[in-house]
């Protein structure tokens, strides 16, 4: 089932998020429906705040990006071709390299895309879909997109990361967002 993702605004995404354990209720249908709800809305990530669950959990797939661009693109990153996983109670272990930038975006923040700088590596604790224990060290694309998702669930966005003139820039863009006056064309729901 695709679900409304959450848009600026909502308290959700401002939360840190709570671990889960394995008997969290539906949380096989919860996964699955994050998967179609990214999928169905063009994303490479979702993470369970941006549908309004404050629990540490989030999806990555950074295998789509890769089969989207072309080959010598590829070449520039070490990590093609990208993984599909999901990430449960995650906890960042290290950051490793040099930051380096990429232009974002965020489904929970539509028409909105700015360079952000992250770590060219990360270490990450986590628990796969049935609850078994990974430390893995990601680079490259899938890095970013890991971290990215990472930041919903310790309660910030990707605006975050940017200078405080360029947020004030946004404000407006922002506030937009946040009163629904912004068109998407995935499901979304607005803060009252």
């Amino acid at each position: 089932m695709i679900l409304p993702i959450v848009a600026y605004g909502f308290d959700v995404l401002r939360k840190v998020a709570k671990d889960i354990t394995p008997d969290y209720p539906g949380l096989d249908k919860l996964i699955a429906d994050m998967w179609e709800t990214m999928y169905s809305s063009n994303g490479v990530g979702l993470a369970a705040p941006q549908i309004n669950k404050d629990i540490r959990l989030f999806v990555v797939d950074s295998a789509q990006m890769f089969a989207n661009m072309d080959e010598e693109e590829t070449m520039l990153y070490n990590d093609r071709p990208g993984i599909k996983q999901v990430f449960i109670n995650a906890q960042v272990e290290e950051l490793i390299g040099d930051d380096w930038a990429f232009n974002e975006g965020c489904l929970s923040i539509p028409k909105i895309r700015e360079d952000v700088y992250r770590a060219e590596e990360v270490t990450i604790r986590f628990m796969d879909e049935n609850f078994n224990e990974h430390v893995k060290t990601f680079d490259g694309i899938t890095a970013r997109v890991i971290l990215h998702e990472y930041d919903h669930i310790d309660g910030k966005l990707f605006i975050d990361h940017l200078k405080p003139l360029k947020r004030k820039m946004l404000k407006g863009k922002l506030d937009d967002i946040s009163k629904g006056k912004v068109s998407v064309d995935y499901k979304m729901v607005f803060p009252k």
